[in-house]
């Protein structure tokens, strides 16, 4: 069983040493090399990546990349193999492990992260107070336009609180190369459609929080059976300083600047 995951990054940083991650270098087009697999090489669309996100790298690994499974992680945030990790310094060592991964996809075609749940906010409610409503808006035309079919899921989806976030994935990569056969061309379009010459650098990396949604939507239409999992976020999260933006984005408007 040939799995590769590949890990989105943009710096040098701890990678897991099981022999199913790949780092990728998201964003490579016109950087300095730093000793990881580039998403500038083959088919890419690297120089869109301050827009796309951790999209550019699983675009690459969708065009480029030969694998019975594919998957995508970010270099701070994994697939775990259990919950009780909050407290252990060493987050590492709950990261899935070849062996794990090997025994989950015998039995399972996709693996998507455990829902994050909003409870007070529909998924559609949070991104227009914490972003812009129009992305949203524009993208159910898109598809009203492009694949119908999907809308009444696209419906069901956005008023939900909770969902699969953080565009991680493992499947198998027949039903990956659907995916984003699916997905890219929305996304194509949404540039058209929308002008965001007015954002500010965050704000202007509205497709990879779009397609957040996107695969949401995707797997409910399909109706495609899959697999949970845990995420462990490497890095500590600043939640004063998430809890005081969402507060602001949610009674005042103000829209969010940054990563926490």
């Amino acid at each position: 069983m040939n799995i590769k995951i590949g890990i989105a990054a943009h710096k040098v940083y701890r990678m897991p040493s099981e022999k199913s991650y790949l780092p990728i270098q998201v964003g490579a087009y016109g950087k300095d090399d730093i000793g990881y697999t580039r998403d500038d090489s083959g088919d890419n669309i690297s120089a869109k990546n301050p827009y796309y996100c951790e999209l550019t790298g699983l675009y690459w690994m969708w065009k480029n990349l030969d694998a019975d499974y594919c998957g995508l992680v970010h270099y701070r945030r994994y697939f775990a193999r259990k919950r009780f990790f909050r407290f252990d310094k060493d987050k590492f060592k709950y990261i899935l492990t070849d062996s794990d991964l090997k025994k989950l996809l015998s039995k399972n075609d996709i693996i998507l992260p455990e829902r994050r749940r909003y409870y007070i906010e529909s998924l559609y409610s949070h991104y227009a107070h914490t972003h812009y409503a129009e992305h949203l808006d524009v993208t159910r035309e898109i598809l009203r336009e492009r694949c119908p079919d999907y809308v009444d899921a696209y419906d069901s989806v956005i008023k939900k609180t909770s969902g699969h976030m953080f565009n991680m994935m493992i499947m198998k990569k027949n039903i990956m190369d659907s995916y984003c056969e699916w997905l890219f061309p929305i996304l194509s379009e949404l540039e058209k459609k929308i002008d965001s010459s007015g954002y500010s650098t965050f704000q202007a990396r509205y497709y990879g929080r779009v397609s957040e949604i996107l695969i949401n939507v995707w797997i409910e239409k399909n109706k495609y059976k899959y697999y949970t999992c845990p995420t462990v976020n490497i890095e500590k999260l600043d939640w004063k300083r998430k809890i005081k933006s969402f507060i602001n984005a949610k009674f005042r408007g103000v829209k969010y600047d940054s990563s926490f």
